[in-house]
C-alpha cells in the first residue's frame, strides 16, 4: 500500500507539471499571436502624392503598428517602367490610368481603382516677373514657362490644357515630374509653371496660383493597386483599403484632391 501511494503522489505530480507546462506554452504563443507584426511593404507613389501619401503612410503605421511602409516617389511612366522590370514593389499609386493599364496588361497589377482626381493650375514665383495673369500669357515669347516632360502624366494633362485654350506653348526647360517643375518656379528659374492644383497649395507661399478656368482645364485619376508578385500581399491589400476608407480620402481632400 505504502508503494502504491507513492507512485500516485508520483504520478499526480507529474500531471500537475503537464498541465503547467501546457498551459505557460499556450499563453506564450497567445502573446505572440497579438504582436503578429505582418512586414514592410514599397509603395511606388506619383511625385505629386508625396505630400499626402507620406501622411497616410503615418496614419497607416499608427493603425497597424506591426507593419511598415516605405515609399519610392516619382514620375508615374518611369515608376511604371521599374516594376516591369522588376523592381521590388507591392503598391503603385499613378497619376495616370495609362501607366496603370500597363502594369495589368502585363500582369504585374490586377482590378485597380480610382482613388483620386487631380486638375491643373499655373504655378508663379511670389513677385509674378513674367506678369502672368491668366494660361494664355504662358503663350508669349516673353515669359519663360517650366513643364513636365511629354510621356509623363502631368505633361500630358498641361498639353490638353493648351489644346483647350487654343494656344501653343514653348517651355524653356522640360522636367521628369510635377515637383521638379514646382521647384523650377519656387528657385526662380522661369517665370511660369504648369502643375497641379494640388501641388501649389502644398507650396503654400513659396509661390502665386494662377486657376486655369474650367473651360480649359484638364484632369487626371489617380488609380492605384497591389502588385503581383507582392510578398506581403495582405498588408498591401490593407494599405490600398485604407487609401481607399473614408480617412485616407479625408487626408487627399484636405490636400485639394478632387473625388474620382
Amino acid at each position: 500500500m505504502r508503494r502504491f501511494a507513492v507512485m500516485a503522489a508520483g504520478l499526480a505530480a507529474l500531471a500537475v507539471a503537464g498541465c503547467s507546462s501546457s498551459g505557460s506554452g499556450t499563453s506564450s504563443s497567445g502573446a505572440s499571436s497579438s504582436a503578429s507584426p505582418t512586414g514592410t511593404i514599397t509603395v511606388f507613389a506619383a511625385s505629386s502624392l508625396m505630400g499626402t501619401f507620406t501622411q497616410l503612410g503615418k496614419q497607416f503605421h499608427a493603425a497597424h503598428p506591426g507593419d511598415t511602409v516605405k515609399f519610392s516617389f516619382g514620375p508615374s511612366s518611369g515608376l511604371s517602367t521599374q516594376i516591369t522590370s522588376g523592381a521590388p514593389a507591392d503598391v503603385f499609386a499613378s497619376a495616370s490610368p495609362k501607366n496603370m493599364d500597363a502594369l495589368v496588361s502585363a500582369g504585374d497589377a490586377s482590378s485597380p481603382q480610382n482613388f483620386a482626381k487631380n486638375t491643373m493650375e499655373v504655378a508663379l514665383p511670389p513677385n509674378n516677373p513674367g506678369k502672368v495673369a491668366s494660361v494664355t500669357d504662358l503663350a508669349k515669347k516673353s515669359v519663360k514657362v517650366a513643364l513636365c516632360q511629354p510621356q509623363v502624366p502631368c505633361g500630358v494633362v498641361a498639353a490638353e490644357v493648351f489644346k483647350n485654350a487654343s494656344i501653343k506653348v514653348k517651355p524653356v526647360t522640360l522636367q521628369p515630374d510635377v515637383k521638379s517643375v514646382l521647384t523650377q518656379v519656387e528657385t526662380g528659374n522661369v517665370d511660369a509653371g504648369v502643375v497641379y492644383v494640388t501641388d501649389v497649395m502644398a507650396a503654400g507661399t513659396k509661390v502665386k496660383g494662377v486657376p486655369v478656368p474650367a473651360s480649359d482645364n484638364a484632369s487626371t485619376l489617380y488609380p492605384i493597386a497591389t502588385i503581383s508578385n507582392s510578398k506581403h500581399k495582405s498588408v498591401a491589400q490593407a494599405f490600398v483599403a485604407y487609401v481607399l476608407s473614408p480617412a485616407g480620402q479625408q487626408v487627399l481632400t484636405a490636400a485639394g484632391f478632387q473625388k474620382p
